[in-house]
């Protein structure tokens, strides 16, 4: 669980929501330290080739289907996520 600015959010709520996403193959979602909210989510989604996804259009997609403070404060792009050796997803990683 994360609190941002006083709200609980679970990742993989969101998690969920962003794979449901045509032209994602995988998120990950955790807390990152802010200063004005406590923690701040981010979210680090591998796209499909050629889909043409960006932020903008990332956040636009979100914001009919999630609550605001869910949406991510940072949202990036990678081509793969971090696994463990166990094939856990490596969340320190990610920061």
């Amino acid at each position: 669980m994360i609190v941002s600015g006083g709200e609980n959010v679970y990742p993989i709520e969101l998690e969920t929501v962003l794979i449901q996403h045509p032209h994602i193959e995988a998120a990950a979602v955790l807390g990152i330290p802010d200063k004005e909210f406590g923690q701040r989510l981010k979210a680090v989604i591998v796209i499909k080739p050629d889909s043409g996804l960006d932020v903008s259009a990332m956040r636009d997609w979100l914001k009919t289907r999630v609550a605001r403070y869910q949406i991510p404060g940072v949202i990036e792009f990678r081509e793969e996520l971090p696994y463990t050796s166990l094939g856990k997803l490596d969340k320190k990683a990610l920061l």
